[in-house]
């Protein structure tokens, strides 16, 4: 199998190296992973492509390029050009520093690249790896998705729906908990949440020189969430499974709406 790897942390990342393996492990021996990843951190830029500018692309090694741009912008680079002729049949994206579940995935890098191969026609998977105190020790904070990865991902290939509905792209966001691999305890397919009270923010900073800055701040990554939710799977030692589609619609809305405005 041919695989395409990338990530919002930066080619040079850790969590890519961990992805990596876990590619190598599910292409195999005949198989091959190609890396397309930002030149530099792309955190937190959700879907963005540079759509305005043009983005500059580096072949650092065999199968490894660089791209200063964003995990879509890698993916596009990827598909339009560094492997054009050939291209790959499963898209991860990961594995992300942090998790990637609740108002995350609304922000979250990780899973634009997983989109954008999905609007390809691809099946892609985001992976990200919950951090906390219980990883804060370990010689690879990786480890669960290490471990657990491979399976997952054969599970998905083998066994879940691609093909999505009404014509939308499918794809899936896959969470590791915040534990060694030891303690994880199982796998659950969880619809995304949202962690109570939790919003980004911005805070003021005047530097040195009297400018002023914002910082983006973040909520607490421990704040509950529904029950059955991703966030609450993870929270109980779970790994996570959602399945998404770029697809913003909200069915029920639009059904009551239909009712009191529509015309003709």
């Amino acid at each position: 199998m041919r695989i395409l790897i990338t990530n919002d942390d930066g080619i040079n990342a850790p969590g890519l190296e961990a992805l990596a393996a876990i590619a190598a492990e599910i292409a195999g021996p005949d198989g091959e992973v190609w890396t397309v990843a930002p030149a530099f951190e792309q955190s937190g830029v959700g879907h963005c492509i540079s759509y305005t500018q043009p983005t500059l692309i580096a072949e650092l090694a065999p199968r490894r390029w660089a791209a200063e741009g964003s995990p879509a912008d890698c993916v596009l680079a990827a598909l339009g050009d560094i492997m054009a002729s050939s291209p790959p049949a499963l898209i991860l994206s990961g594995v992300n520093r942090g998790n990637n579940a609740g108002e995350n995935v609304m922000y979250s890098g990780t899973i634009g690249g997983a989109m954008e191969g999905a609007l390809q026609g691809i099946p892609a998977i985001a992976l990200s790896q919950y951090l906390g105190p219980r990883t804060a020790g370990l010689a690879d904070p990786f480890e669960a998705a290490r471990a657990w990865g491979p399976r997952i991902i054969r599970a998905l290939l083998d066994r879940a729906d691609w093909a999505g509905d009404d014509g939308h792209a499918l794809f899936y966001n896959v969470n590791f908990p915040p534990v060694g691999a030891d303690g994880v305890r199982g796998l659950r397919v969880a619809p995304q949440g949202r962690r109570a009270g939790v919003r980004f923010g911005a805070h003021p900073y005047v530097a040195p020189n009297g400018r002023r800055f914002l910082w983006v701040t973040g909520g607490a990554q421990d704040a509950q969430a529904a029950p059955g939710s991703d966030v609450e799977a993870l929270m109980a030692g779970y790994a996570a499974v959602t399945p998404m589609r770029p697809d913003l619609t909200c069915a029920a809305t639009t059904r009551r709406l239909a009712v009191l405005l529509d015309e003709g």
